[in-house]
């Protein structure tokens, strides 16, 4: 059974684990039921392809996925890697934010 995620498509994050540690991106496709993400240029390979209609062919560059707990929000204050809490607003919606600032990522 997948867990919650605390990420979304679209949020900025910053990879804290493996041969592209240090690098940030937004979140392209998220894996909710692998716990895994598709983070925009991280975790770069090859893919080989052969020609057809639409493509030439040739060797190209894509992302690959990356687990989840290697990848860190980003604080949208300080720019720095945070950890994400949830609370409700005074209309009553569930909002997140981030534990570092106190501010809300959801906006």
């Amino acid at each position: 059974m997948a867990r919650k995620l605390r990420v979304k498509r679209g949020d900025q994050v910053v990879v804290r684990a493996g041969k592209d540690k240090g690098k940030a991106g937004e979140i392209l496709r998220v894996l909710k039921m692998k716990d895994r993400v598709f983070v925009q240029g991280v975790n770069m390979v090859k893919k080989h392809q052969r020609p057809s209609q639409t493509s030439p062919g040739g060797i190209t560059e894509i992302e690959a996925s990356i687990h989840i707990s290697n990848v860190g929000l980003i604080d949208p204050k300080t720019q720095l890697p945070t950890r994400i809490g949830y609370r409700f607003t005074e209309d009553g919606t569930k909002v997140r934010y981030a534990k570092r600032s106190g501010d809300l990522v959801d906006k």
